[in-house]
């Protein structure tokens, strides 16, 4: 019997890299050793981890404003006192960035409409509960309000960024460092890998597993 494949109707897509006149130059991307794209995108803005002398900062971009080289002295949202180590935006409102750090916090910040002009150094919110540096943070495709932030200390915290407050505090699920956590499409469960190389499914609601796997490599 003929084993039939269906072919992939991307097959024929390809990707085109934009002209230099529709580019940013000479952005000082961060270096900290941490797995993480360092970026992050919404129809407006894009956000961009750099380097920064006595502690962390971002980029925040406006889309629709300029191309080219970025100086040096371009304005930044710098108001942890560590490095940043993620970044995401709200699915909800378009202002709205969430970042975590080095520094053991996690901190929402709120754009200007119109993007920065000046440095951002007072975030709307700090959420503190991690003892040791928050490496991820995910809003929840949602519900409103709602962020999900994992450490090296192998906890998550989901929060309520309305109150500031931790809403559920998974500290004993993981035995190792977590490496990534993702919502699934109605936000009723997560699914984390970590480093003892098994895959987690989660439900927050009730504090439990629900799957494990094992990887192979």
């Amino acid at each position: 019997m003929r084993r039939v494949v269906r072919q992939s109707k991307f097959r024929h897509v390809f990707g085109q890299a934009v002209k230099n006149d529709q580019c940013y130059d000479d952005i000082r991307v961060s270096r900290v050793t941490w797995d993480s794209s360092f970026c992050a995108v919404n129809p407006r803005f894009v956000a961009i981890i750099v380097d920064a002398s006595g502690g962390g900062a971002f980029l925040v971009l406006f889309f629709f404003f300029f191309f080219g080289r970025i100086d040096k002295s371009y304005p930044t949202v710098c108001g942890h006192t560590g490095p940043v180590l993620d970044i995401d935006w709200c699915p909800h409102n378009d202002q709205v960035i969430a970042s975590g750090s080095e520094d053991c916090t996690v901190m929402v910040w709120q754009i200007p409409e119109n993007g920065l002009t000046l440095s951002l150094t007072e975030p709307v919110v700090v959420l503190e509960g991690h003892s040791k540096r928050v490496g991820i943070v995910a809003w929840h495709p949602t519900a409103r309000n709602v962020l999900l932030s994992a450490g090296c200390d192998n906890a998550i915290i989901i929060w309520n960024v309305g109150t500031g407050e931790a809403l559920i505090n998974l500290d004993d699920m993981h035995v190792d460092m977590i490496y990534n956590v993702s919502w699934n499409r109605n936000g009723s469960l997560i699914c984390t890998s970590s480093k003892d190389k098994k895959v987690r499914v989660i439900d927050p609601r009730k504090q439990e597993i629900v799957a494990v796997s094992l990887c192979d490599n």
